[in-house]
C-alpha cells in the first residue's frame, strides 16, 4: 500500500480543526497571547495638545526678543492651567502637561531669560507649534492598531494600555496532552534502571507547544500496557485536552500498543504511516472529543513531526497562517539520491552575510533519528522530495528553519 504523502497528511489534520473561541484575559496576562480580532483605540492619544519639553506655554504672535511676557501661572503634568492665555502672558509648563487654551508654542526653559520681576524674555524665537504634541499625534479613537492573530509582544501591551484596554480578547490556548510511552523510559533525575533510558522528547514537544502558543498538559510516562495507556487517556479527557500526542508505541512491534489501546476506547484512525523520514509511523485520528497524534518514539522523529504537523495544527487553532515556510539555500556538500519518502535532513545554515546571495547549508554527517545532540546543533532541515536525484555542492535546496537566524 502506498504511503500517504506529507502534504496530504498535513491537510487531513488541518481539515479537522478551526479557530478556537476567544476569551478575555487581564492585560498583564496577555503577553505572547494571540489577539482574537482587530483591536481599535478606545481613546485618542494624547487626548489633548501637550508639551514635549519643560518651558513656557506662549502665543507665538507674542514672541519678540525685545518684549517680555508675564508668567501668570504654571501647569505641571496632570494639571491644566485653568484660564485662557491672554496676549502678553506665559504659563510655566512641564513635560506632559496640557497646553492652556490660547497657547500654540513652547518656549523651552533654556531659551527663556528670567527677569528680576519674574517675567521672561525669549533668547531664541522658536517656530510656531515648536515642542507641541497635538492631540491624536500617536493615534486617534477608533483607529485599528492591533491586527487579528497577532502575537502580543511587550510593546503591544504598552500600546494596548494606551488604547485603554484593561482586558484583552485573545484566542483560547489549545490544551494538548503529551504522553511518553514505554517501559524503557525514566524521568530525568530519577533512579534509572540498567536497561532504561531517560525520557527526553516529551520535554521538547511540550516546550514547542508553549513556544507556539499552546498549553501543554504533562501526562507523564505510560507503561507498555493497555491499562496504563487508557489511564493516561482518561487523564487527558479529565484535563479537557483538545488533543493528545503520544510519543512512541506507534510502530508495529509486539509492545507498540498505543493504537490498539486507544481503539478500544473509541479511536477513529484517519491514517497511519506516511512517506516521510524521519517520522514514517505517524498516526492521526480522533478519540472522544480530542484529536490524536501518535508520534514516533525516536526523539528527532518526534521533534520533526512537531514542526511539520503539530505546529500548523496549533497555528490553525489560533487563527494564524498554517503554511510551512521554506527558503532556498545553496547546498554545501554532496547528497545521494533519495528514495520514495520525503526526507528532512538536519543541517546548518550559515549566517547571512548581507551580500544578497543565498546562504550555504550543510547537512550534518549523521542523520540517525535518535541523535538529539545533532538536532540541537542543527538550525534547519533540508527538505528532499521523493526520488530526488543526487545533488552536488552549489545545488539549490529548500530549507525549513528550526529557530530564528
Amino acid at each position: 500500500m502506498a504511503l500517504l504523502a506529507v502534504a496530504d497528511a498535513r491537510q487531513a489534520i488541518l481539515s479537522e480543526v478551526s479557530r478556537l473561541p476567544e476569551e478575555m484575559v487581564p492585560l498583564k496576562q496577555a503577553h505572547q497571547r494571540i489577539s482574537a480580532g482587530q483591536l481599535s483605540a478606545r481613546r485618542t492619544q494624547p487626548p489633548f495638545s501637550t508639551t514635549a519639553m519643560d518651558g513656557y506655554a506662549v502665543r507665538h504672535a507674542d514672541l519678540s526678543s525685545d518684549d517680555t511676557l508675564d508668567v501668570v501661572g504654571e501647569a505641571p503634568a496632570g494639571h491644566r492651567y485653568p484660564h485662557p492665555l491672554l496676549p502678553g502672558q506665559a504659563v510655566r509648563i512641564f513635560t506632559g502637561a496640557p497646553l492652556p487654551e490660547g497657547a500654540d508654542t513652547i518656549l523651552i526653559q533654556e531659551d527663556a531669560e528670567i527677569r528680576s520681576n519674574g517675567s521672561i524674555r525669549p533668547l531664541e524665537i522658536p517656530e510656531k507649534s515648536a515642542f507641541v504634541r497635538p492631540a491624536g499625534l500617536d493615534f486617534k479613537q477608533g483607529e485599528v492598531l492591533i491586527e487579528a492573530a497577532c502575537t502580543l509582544q511587550a510593546a503591544d501591551l504598552a500600546l494596548l494600555a494606551s488604547m485603554n484596554y484593561a482586558d484583552v480578547p485573545v484566542v483560547r490556548k489549545p490544551r494538548i496532552g503529551v504522553l511518553a510511552t514505554g517501559d524503557e523510559l525514566a524521568m530525568p533525575g530519577t533512579d534509572i534502571g540498567a536497561d532504561q533510558i531517560v525520557a527526553s522528547n516529551n520535554f521538547g514537544v511540550a516546550a514547542r507547544i508553549t513556544e507556539l502558543g499552546g498549553h501543554p498538559i504533562d501526562l507523564g510516562i505510560a507503561k507498555d500496557t493497555e491499562d496504563d495507556l487508557l489511564r493516561a487517556l482518561k487523564k487527558a479527557e479529565n484535563q479537557k485536552c483538545d488533543a493528545i500526542i503520544t510519543l512512541g508505541g506507534a510502530s508495529v512491534g509486539t509492545h507498540d500498543l498505543v493504537q490498539q489501546a486507544f481503539q478500544s476506547a473509541g479511536l477513529s484512525l484517519s491514517f497511519w504511516k506516511i512517506a516521510m523520514r524521519p517520522g514514517k509511523p505517524l498516526m492521526f485520528g480522533t478519540v472522544g472529543n480530542m484529536l490524536f497524534l501518535g508520534f514516533p518514539g525516536n526523539p528527532v522523529s518526534s521533534m520533526v513531526c512537531g514542526e511539520l504537523f503539530m505546529a500548523p495544527l496549533i497555528r490553525k487553532w489560533l487563527g494564524q497562517p498554517t503554511d510551512i515556510r521554506f527558503r532556498q539555500a545553496v547546498l554545501g556538500k554532496d547528497l545521494p539520491a533519495n528514495d520514495q519518502r520525503e526526507d528532512y535532513l538536519r543541517a546548518i545554515l550559515q549566517p547571512d552575510t548581507g551580500s544578497g546571495q543565498l546562504q550555504t547549508v550543510t547537512p550534518l554527517d549523521r542523520q540517525d533519528s535518535s541523535m538529539l545532540a545533532n538536532f540541537a546543533r542543527a538550525n534547519c532541515l533540508i527538505k528532499r522530495v521523493p526520488f530526488a536525484p543526487g545533488d552536488v555542492p552549489g545545488a539549490i535546496v529548500e530549507v525549513l528553519m528550526l529557530r530564528p537566524d
